[in-house]
């Protein structure tokens, strides 16, 4: 059944126009930058974005961050507010059913094609970033001194390639984690509801009122628990030595929110009327 599903993501325009539009736009942003030399001051854009234009190799965290707080979230509402609800829509679920499948099987399939959704539009965002700030900006002015490409870390200190390609791989990691927890919320509005629209605007309804949230400081007691406060701990990977607290601790509340919510969408599922 997984690969089942995993054959049927892969095979949707609509993913593949979603993985497209996340890489077009770092691409265009690194386009903007090369062809105008204007970089943002330090402090300003997006994170890292100000550094590129010295080094390349550090453009794969800048497109991260330029994707990661609307682009992302969107393109994993859209796909997994589809996974069950566009199912019923189609008046497919009920067919899907009555093969000796399962509802906790199909959930479960449902939940491993958003998994490698996100993962893969987390990792061609950021291949498609190091092609294209590699291409555009170079690997740094050390290189061209023998340096071999050594970037400098948010600590200061001096990373390598290597170095710098393990902490890109961490977060490549840790971003697709926080993404799934997103897909697993819409998973569950897609449980809910035959609308995969409804569904996605659930989800996109969750992270704008946890981004609401984030500045005020009467939500100071929940802040923490927020899907989208631990967004940015990624940063912490950049830093020499890695600063793992804040990784940790937003790693356990995604963790939490991909178990709370498909146990929700499960609860819902396996009691579910299914009509269409």
């Amino acid at each position: 059944m997984i690969g089942v599903e995993l054959r049927l993501m892969l095979r949707r325009r609509r993913v593949w126009l979603c993985w497209g539009l996340l890489c077009a736009l770092p691409a265009l942003i690194a386009a903007l930058l090369a062809g105008t030399g204007i970089a943002p001051a330090p402090g300003q854009g997006g994170a890292f974005l100000s550094a590129v234009v010295s080094n390349g190799q550090l453009f794969p965290a800048a497109a991260l961050a330029i994707v990661l707080p609307v682009f992302l979230p969107i393109t994993v509402a859209v796909v997994s507010g589809d996974a069950v609800a566009g199912e019923a829509g189609a008046g497919m679920l009920r067919y899907l059913l009555v093969r000796p499948v399962g509802r906790l099987r199909l959930l479960l399939a449902k939940l491993v094609s958003t998994a490698a959704f996100v993962l893969l539009a987390v990792l061609f965002v950021t291949v498609t970033a190091y092609v294209v700030g590699v291409a555009a900006f170079g690997f740094g002015p050390d290189a061209a001194a023998g340096g071999g490409g050594a970037v400098t870390s948010l600590s200061g200190t001096v990373l390598t390639p290597a170095q710098l390609a393990e902490r890109t791989l961490f977060t490549v990691g840790y971003l697709a984690l926080c993404m799934l927890a997103i897909g697993a919320i819409g998973l569950f509005f897609s449980t809910l509801t035959d609308s995969p629209l409804a569904a996605a605007l659930g989800v996109l309804a969750v992270v704008v009122t946890s981004a609401a949230l984030l500045p005020l400081e009467a939500a100071d007691a929940i802040e923490r628990y927020l899907p989208t406060t631990h967004w940015l701990a990624w940063i912490d990977l950049y830093r020499d030595p890695i600063a793992w607290s804040a990784v940790r601790e937003g790693a356990g509340v995604q963790l939490a929110y991909v178990a709370v919510a498909f146990g929700a969408a499960w609860a819902n599922f396996a009691t579910k009327d299914i009509t269409s």
